[in-house]
């Protein structure tokens, strides 16, 4: 078990609040609401290299970075299964917990991937701003100034996107894992199938078999891959049905720095670029 002495419980240095984010997403949704902030730090906790956080375990870094920690922000929805690691003592803000977000299931399980809708993203961000305004009311108006900036670029990137998606001709997509629901609700995708259930898990033979006929059958023949895992199972796809490999980002995974404040507008741009070339 890993003691965390909650507030203010570590020595830092620089006497900073200090606000650590689980993971990439969290942190640009976070660094938008609290980077710009004199007395306040944001850092990210996980470093992992692919994938999600599903199997994720913390290292003694981690700990480290959690004694100090005054604020550990989390997606929530399982996303963390270290949370069973951090003591109750750490204060936990949830971007997840609103009841404007609609949780959609992944077998017996929420999908965790509520940020790869934009609309959940802000809904996720007014949740984070909420929850640190009652934790450090000192810095409240600064936190809602910034929200409220940061909400208007998203407002602003999801008419962009509609604009681009929603009279596709085409939209009937096989995604890589289940990490695109929410988006594929938002812009009016149909997902036909998945390649791995399981990321990071090679798809069983049948599983296969079942996928190339879904893509056989589709009046344009795509898959699409993601950045942070091996696109082999696709080429195999691709190689019995012809098919086209485009990428798409779940933003899983990043940089964790100021200068990638954008990352979000970005790569969801990046998708939607890739999403009218595909189905055009």
């Amino acid at each position: 078990m890993l003691t965390v002495s909650g507030c203010g419980g570590g020595t830092k240095e620089d006497g900073k609040l200090k606000i650590v984010t689980s993971f990439y997403p969290i942190y640009l949704e976070t660094i938008n609401i609290a980077g710009n902030i004199d007395g306040v730090e944001v850092v990210n906790l996980t470093k992992p290299q692919t994938g999600c956080l599903h199997d994720y375990q913390l290292t003694t870094e981690d700990m480290k970075t959690l004694e100090t920690a005054d604020i550990f922000v989390v997606n929530g929805l399982g996303m963390e299964n270290f949370l069973d690691k951090v003591t109750k003592d750490l204060k936990i803000v949830n971007a997840s917990q609103s009841d404007e977000i609609y949780l959609l299931k992944d077998g017996e399980n929420f999908n965790p991937h509520v940020w790869m809708s934009v609309t959940y993203a802000m809904q996720q961000v007014l949740a984070i701003q909420r929850q640190l305004c009652e934790i450090d009311p000192a810095h409240a108006e600064n936190y809602k100034k910034n929200a409220l900036n940061y909400l208007n670029e998203l407002s602003a990137l999801r008419d962009e996107m509609h604009f681009a998606l929603d009279n596709l001709p085409n939209k009937d997509i096989v995604t890589f894992h289940e990490a695109f629901p929410y988006f594929a609700a938002e812009f009016k995708l149909n997902i036909l199938g998945v390649i791995e259930r399981e990321p990071g898990t090679e798809p069983t033979p049948q599983e296969l078999i079942d996928t190339v006929k879904i893509v056989n059958e589709m009046p344009v023949k795509v898959l699409f891959t993601e950045p942070q895992y091996s696109p082999k199972a696709a080429e195999t796809i691709a190689r019995e049905t012809g098919a086209k490999i485009f990428t798409l980002d779940p933003i899983t995974t990043g940089e964790a720095k100021i200068e990638n404040i954008n990352d979000y507008q970005n790569k969801m741009r990046q998708n939607m670029n890739t999403l009218v070339e595909a189905l055009q």
